[in-house]
Parts: structure tokens; sequence; C-alpha cells
């Protein structure tokens, strides 16, 4: 930290203060969303093919978790496997 910053810190208040307002930020952020969300939901339940916006939105939610599992679910594969595999290859490529 520079003396600057220090500074800063010291004039918003102690870190307890800090938490204070990084909370009251983010819920006012929060609320903001939250307000948006709601007008595009009235708009929507306003359409004629809402039934079919909502069906493709859970099809694209259900891909994207898809997708997100397999990126972050997946183990990879194990230290002995790879090693096993790195042989194999390396007797194949000595006998061929």
């Amino acid at each position: 930290m520079t003396r600057e910053t220090t500074r800063e810190t010291r004039d918003r208040g102690g870190p307890g203060e800090q938490v204070v307002l990084l909370v009251a930020g983010l819920a006012d952020v929060a609320v903001g969303t939250l307000g948006s969300a709601l007008g595009v939901v009235r708009g929507l339940a306003r359409r004629s093919d809402a039934a079919e916006l909502v069906s493709e939105a859970e099809r694209d939610l259900t891909a994207r978790g898809r997708l997100v599992l397999d990126r972050y679910a997946a183990a990879p594969p194990a230290h002995l496997e790879i090693l096993a595999r790195h042989a194999l290859a390396r007797r194949a490529g000595e006998s061929g």
C-alpha cells in the first residue's frame, strides 16, 4: 500500500466501515439489477410467445449448466494412468 492509499483508507474510516460501505454498494447494485430484471419479466409476460421464450431459456440454462459442470467437475486423469500411456506410446514407437 502506498502512503496515499493508506491515508485514503484512514479518511474513509476503518476496515469495518469499509466493509459496511462495500456491502451497501453491493446491495444497491443488486436492487438495481433486480428492478431491471422485474421489468424484463413484466415485458415478457405480456408477449404471446412467453411460454416458448421460457422453454428456450430453460434449454439455454440447462446447456450452460452442463458446460460448467463439464468444465469444472471433470476429474483429471490419474497421474499413474498418464505415465502408463506414455510408456505404452514409447514401446509402440520403439517396436514400430
